[in-house]
């Protein structure tokens, strides 16, 4: 499978696009934990044209971290959308369907993020979704295109990302 660079920093790009959407609910529970926020910075630092290396790798498992940290569930969620835009450049060109989750990951995190901070409303993490997959731009399509369905599991955000997948798909 063809997978050039251009390829991963677009999906970089909307990756650090979901991530800064939901960055507040983890400032608002951990205002002196600059993790995630760092990791959506690294994410949009290759998006750019800088280096896929150990920065991005760093910081997605200071993220990680962060989201472990954590105190509210909404909070954990929002450091996991970052640590999954940090990510999403490690994306392979593998046809295997686990790869939509660097693809996807952030939003579907993202979404769990607002749901969980809306009292565990299911509505709210659908209905950013569907605003989500009517701005994703059409080089990001093009990759998941590239890849199997979203794989089963993974609980909610794993429901989420299969959401988002399926909506894009024709």
């Amino acid at each position: 499978m063809d997978l050039g660079a251009d390829d991963l920093r677009a999906v970089s790009a909307f990756a650090a696009i979901c991530a800064e959407e939901v960055l507040g609910l983890f400032e608002a529970d951990r205002p002196d934990d600059p993790r995630p926020a760092a990791a959506v910075a690294t994410a949009w630092e290759f998006a750019r044209g800088g280096r896929r290396g150990k920065a991005l790798r760093d910081a997605a498992w200071a993220a990680m971290r962060a989201a472990q940290e954590s105190a509210s569930e909404a909070a954990d969620a929002a450091a996991r959308s970052a640590m999954a835009a940090a990510g999403a450049a490690y994306l392979h060109p593998l046809p295997n369907a686990t790869q939509v989750k660097h693809v996807l990951g952030a939003a579907a995190f993202a979404a769990r993020a607002l749901e969980l901070a809306a009292g565990d409303d299911p509505a709210v993490g659908a209905a950013h979704l569907a605003e989500v997959s009517g701005r994703v731009g059409p080089e990001v399509v093009e990759v998941l295109l590239r890849y199997p369905p979203a794989p089963a599991g993974g609980g909610r955000v794993g429901e989420l990302t299969r959401l988002l997948d399926t909506a894009l798909r024709p």
